[in-house]
């Protein structure tokens, strides 16, 4: 079975804007599915871990795989968040 690698994709949040159409995002919603999607590979690495270690069956590949791909999104969030922080961190140098 294989599993290929995909980018982090919105997920099905409906934009809070009304003004907007169903295909359009914003920058929060994008970022909410991003957390969200996040959150939802470090639960599918504590469930096969734990499956693991009560010896369910589960193969030690798969639970490292699961691992490490929570553990590569976490990355990703937190240098998503220091580029945020900069950014607001340079626009309130800015002299208006």
């Amino acid at each position: 079975m294989t599993n290929p690698i995909s980018g982090l994709t919105p997920n099905t949040i409906s934009p809070e804007g009304a003004a907007r159409g169903p295909k359009e995002w914003g920058f929060v919603e994008t970022l909410r599915g991003a957390m969200d999607q996040a959150e939802q590979l470090q639960g599918t690495a504590d469930t096969k871990v734990a499956a693991l270690l009560e010896g369910n069956g589960m193969d030690v590949h798969n639970a490292m795989i699961a691992v490490e791909k929570a553990d590569l999104s976490s990355q990703l969030m937190m240098q998503v968040r220091n580029k945020i922080v900069a950014a607001y961190q340079e626009i309130s140098r800015m002299q208006f």
